[in-house]
């Protein structure tokens, strides 16, 4: 059955966007939520003259989204999906030969153009709900550009979005298509003030509320399943009786029965109260609703490089989000919008989140960045590239699971991790597991680290008791645990099974397995006890990393000699205590850390000696086995040790020299006064940043504190002033000036580049009209005129007005302190005199 014309706001621009691909290979479409653009749209292209006959890929960021969009767009042909509309999501897909347009997830398009960079026989690939700019969206676009270029000249490709960054068609080089909708209006209500306590709490409240004075579905946002749950507890009574409420829950990992009933009218025409998480912000459709309440938080993943760890931040919403989810009140009549915050509070409120390449785990990327043959992230075109940080922490986890060689290109095991549809620690996790006997056990262990935990807090870290509850639970024998995250635990462990061709195991798991198969996953989270001060807390770890971590207190793990930490938290437990805590673990055996092993000569410096303390080290990244003195220091490591010394302690464990003081503060001047030269930068931040290049060939055999000391660092800096520089510094910024008497007085200059300060006592300046200067006539000294007995009486940087103004107050207070001085009525003429008068004179 051919498409209907569509009646939706998207319609009345489909023409431009037939014309915009018939003549670009790129084409951005921004239409608002509801305008159709993901549902009718698609239907619209299939007929094309230069699609040829061939397929359409739509790519969809979320599972839910992708089933949902499918459906649609086969009920618009009035058929079922599967036929010409399929979609594929992972582990799941609903295709036949007659499909030709497929709704697909993120990383299933990524696999097809791994295996099939060309796309043979596709002709358009959509980009939906680009807007989101998610990591494998702006892979997606990065790699299809690519193959445009390189390979099919032919080939389309069609960004869509609810919002739009202005500048996004100019960067990609791409015509516009907008269309504006036809959204009813939303009113949009704001609290006085913030509500107290919970979100869930306020949200079940507003909800409530609002059952009683609005018409319609509700929508209320909320940050994740925990507080979903909460409010759907609060809200079990207004389900109660005749015209109650159907309260259901809309998020990611519920069953497609549960999510169609979410989506869809409620069959008995009963008004539903829909508790989502961010997922029903753009691609779904909820039918009926006229009301939204958004609890103005997310929840979203943030990837910290330095301990390389992810975890899930709770936040505020941002102001593209709170629009979105507003506008999902006005897509089929006028509706109302409840924001649970103050209306002050909107502006301050995050205009946008930054996209996902700049802020996530780039491992999954880099890795198929590997495969496709660009192992350098600069080589294909990005709209925000890959941050070089994040890139090489990602490296250097994938050379550890042996992903990746010492090039950066893919290895075998690289790309046997890519058949697997997960993070590439739980892909070596189960190819390592597979192949040390282990499969069915890797299949459970790498499910549940996928999964929610299926125990309830304050079950303890012992990643054994959730083995075994998967376990009991799958032989029939009860057990413990939430029974629907275990029965979608079990769900993704036998898809797990399924590839490494193993059949499920339900005897009672060996603790110290489970420890050697995290160990594959996480080889810098293996962790020996720290020690334990009198009445300290057992249970405090270090990680291979060189972190900090710990146990809840009390905790059955806090005794093993060695543990694998499989999901810990980074954020600091308090104020004054940087460590993590350990949320799920094994214990390992010391023989699995042994086997890990290697020696490495060590250099580093004790704070509290003062001095470098060198030795042999059997070691696991931070973690140290053995030691065995070393009793000749490699210069290289010696050099770094007392290098980082100096950086942690601070330029005073050097002691620079009145001349080298003075040496840097010449320079630092001549930088001030001459900013456009080539002046070395002799600050101390400077200085600590190439401690290497100047001082270490200054460092000779020193490995203490005295040592340091004692170094003359003259030598050091004057090697930073290449010629003619060290001729330029004596001739603009010399070390002392002459006076009249031909005395030569050092000069004080400062690294501020005020003028530098020339202390000498007035009588040895008679006779001299002009204030000296340096810097070739153009900053004159300031001059600090003495007394007698070297205090200063005058400071000038005019020595003409002194000698004809102020003279003559200065000489009225100190002639009759200091007779024996000179104090004559005119000083022009008297001559220069560096000590007292003569007897008689």
């Amino acid at each position: 059955m051919p498409p209907q014309p569509p009646t939706l706001p998207i319609a009345e621009v489909i023409p431009a966007v037939r014309s915009a691909l018939a003549a670009h290979p790129l084409v951005v479409v921004q239409a608002p939520p509801g305008a159709g653009k993901s549902t009718a749209l698609p239907l619209e292209l299939l007929n094309e003259p230069w699609l040829a006959g061939q397929s359409v890929i739509m790519l969809q960021p979320r599972r839910v989204a992708a089933r949902a969009v499918a459906s649609r767009l086969a009920e618009g042909l009035g058929e079922r999906v599967g036929e010409t509309v399929g979609y594929r999501v992972r582990f799941e897909s609903r295709v036949s030969k007659q499909t030709r347009l497929e709704v697909v997830t993120e990383g299933i398009l990524t696999r097809r153009l791994q295996r099939d960079p060309e796309l043979a026989g596709v002709g358009l690939v959509i980009l939906d709900e680009f807007h989101e700019r998610s990591l494998n969206a702006d892979l997606a676009l990065a790699l299809l550009r690519e193959v445009q270029g390189a390979l099919r000249d032919d080939l389309r490709v069609l960004v869509m979005s609810a919002t739009l960054d202005p500048d996004l068609p100019a960067r990609l080089g791409a015509p516009l298509v907008e269309s504006v909708g036809r959204a009813y209006p939303v009113e949009v209500r704001y609290l006085p003030t913030d509500p107290v306590g919970r979100v869930e709490d306020a949200v079940a409240r507003k909800v409530r509320q609002s059952l009683a004075e609005d018409e319609g579905d509700i929508l209320a946002f909320l940050p994740g399943v925990r507080e979903i749950r909460g409010a759907a507890a609060q809200l079990a009574d207004v389900q109660l009786g005749e015209g109650g409420a159907l309260v259901l829950p809309l998020y990611g990992d519920l069953s497609v029965k549960e999510q169609r009933r979410a989506l869809l009218p409620d069959p008995d025409g009963r008004r539903k109260v829909v508790l989502a998480t961010s997922i029903a912000e753009t691609s779904l459709t909820i039918d009926g609703v006229r009301v939204v309440v958004d609890g103005g938080q997310s929840r979203t993943q943030a990837f910290d490089p330095a301990t390389g760890l992810t975890r899930m931040v709770t936040g505020r919403v941002t102001r593209d989000s709170a629009t979105q989810r507003a506008g999902r009140a006005g897509r089929t009549a006028p509706g109302v919008a409840y924001r649970l915050w103050p209306e002050r509070t909107q502006p301050l409120l995050p205009a946008a989140r930054p996209p996902e390449v700049l802020e996530a785990d780039l491992a999954p990327l880099v890795l198929e960045l590997a495969a496709w043959g660009a192992p350098d992230p600069t080589d294909l075109a990005w709209l925000d590239a890959p941050p070089t940080p994040r890139v090489e922490t990602a490296r250097a986890l994938l050379r550890g699971l042996n992903a990746l060689d010492d090039t950066g290109r893919v290895t075998p095991e690289g790309q046997r991790l890519l058949e697997f549809p997960t993070h590439p620690r739980l892909a070596h996790l189960l190819t390592g597991g597979a192949e040390a006997g282990l499969g069915p056990l890797a299949a459970d262990l790498a499910a549940l680290l996928e999964e929610r935990d299926p125990l309830p807090p304050g079950s303890g870290a012992d990643l054994t008791e959730r083995v075994e509850a998967l376990r009991l639970w799958r032989a029939g024998r009860g057990g413990r645990g939430d029974v629907a995250v275990l029965e979608r635990i079990e769900r993704l462990a036998k898809q797990w099974r399924g590839l490494l061709d193993v059949r499920a195991d339900n005897a009672e798991p060996d603790p110290y397995d489970l420890g050697e198969l995290i160990a594959l996953a996480y080889p810098e989270r293996l962790a020996l006890p720290r020690e334990v001060l009198p009445g300290g807390m057992r249970g405090r770890f270090l990680l291979a990393g060189g972190q900090g971590v710990a146990l809840p207190e009390g905790d059955a793990l806090a005794g093993a000699e060695a543990l694998a930490v499989a999901h810990l938290d980074a954020r600091a437990l308090n104020p004054n205590n940087a460590e993590g805590r350990i949320y799920l673990a094994a214990p390992l055996a010391l023989s699995a850390l042994e086997s890990r092993a290697a020696w490495m000569e060590s250099v580093r410096w004790e704070t509290r000696t003062g001095t470098l303390l060198a030795q042999n080290e059997r070691r696991v990244g931070a973690l140290v086995l053995e030691t065995r003195p070393l009793k000749e220091l490699p210069a290289g490591l010696r050099l770094d040790a007392l290098a980082g010394a100096i950086r942690a302690e601070g330029l005073h464990l050097l002691t620079f020299s009145r001349e080298a003081a003075g040496l840097r503060a010449r320079v630092q001047s001549l930088r001030h006064w001459h900013p456009d030269s080539d002046w070395p930068n002799p600050s101390d931040a400077a200085l600590l940043d190439t401690l290497e290049d100047w001082l270490g060939p200054y460092l000779g055999t020193a490995r203490t504190r005295e040592d340091l000391g004692r170094i003359n660092l003259l030598p050091a800096l004057q090697a930073l002033l290449p010629w003619p520089l060290p001729q330029q510094l004596e001739d603009l910024a010399p070390t002392h000036l002459g006076v009249p008497t031909g005395s030569r007085i050092r000069l004080e200059y400062r690294p501020d580049g005020s003028p530098p300060i020339l202390a000498v006592k007035l009588q040895e300046l008679f006779g001299l009209a002009d204030t000296p200067a340096v810097n070739g006539g153009r900053t004159p000294v300031l001059l600090h005129l003495l007394s007698p007995a070297g205090r200063p009486v005058q400071v000038t940087q005019d020595l003409r007005s002194f000698w004809n103004s102020s003279y003559f107050e200065v000489r009225k207070d100190l002639r009759g302190r200091y007779p024996r001085h000179p104090w004559p009525d005119d000083p022009w003429t008297h001559a220069p005199m560096k000590g007292i008068k003569r007897r008689g004179a």
